[in-house]
């Protein structure tokens, strides 16, 4: 399967400690299987980066490593994948909160930091959050890159 990365850079290399803490699933390295998702990623990263040119690099994976690794997989929105999202966007530590190599899931919307706040101030059920965290555009996935193990199961293209 390809997987796409959008950024403000050609990815050489996957360097683990340049992915961001307080993501969806949380610290690691991010792709999805939509090339336009990717390049609207370029955007924001640009945006965020204040610099660089958008860059979309390819890699394959091979989905038959899923099965030699600890993967984590959301089907679509739900409450379980609101609040994982919500346990990895409250880690400010360097330290994962779940030891999965792998997880797949929905895109959250770009609100989710507002959602989020909302949710955890009471204003909103968990029900709710499910609703307003879904991305306006229709379900999109990502797979989320946490181990070095999961990394080389990519291969740039």
């Amino acid at each position: 399967m390809k997987l796409y990365h959008g950024s403000n850079v050609e990815i050489d290399a996957i360097d683990l400690n340049r992915g961001r803490r307080g993501k969806d699933f949380g610290k690691g390295f991010y792709t999805n299987p939509d090339y336009m998702q990717a390049v609207e990623f370029c955007s924001n990263v640009i945006r965020r980066e204040g610099s660089g040119v958008p860059t979309v690099t390819a890699f394959e994976f091979d989905e038959s490593a899923l099965e030699h690794l600890n993967v984590k997989r959301f089907e679509g929105y739900s409450k379980e994948w609101a609040e994982f999202i919500l346990m990895n966007r409250s880690n400010n530590s360097d330290a994962p909160s779940h030891q999965y190599d792998i997880v797949i899931g929905p895109i959250a919307d770009d609100g989710v930091t507002f959602q989020l706040r909302r949710y955890q101030s009471g204003a909103i059920s968990i029900e709710e959050l499910v609703k307003e965290l879904q991305y306006a555009k229709g379900i999109t996935f990502q797979y989320f890159f946490g181990t070095p193990l999961a990394l080389s199961k990519l291969t740039k293209l």
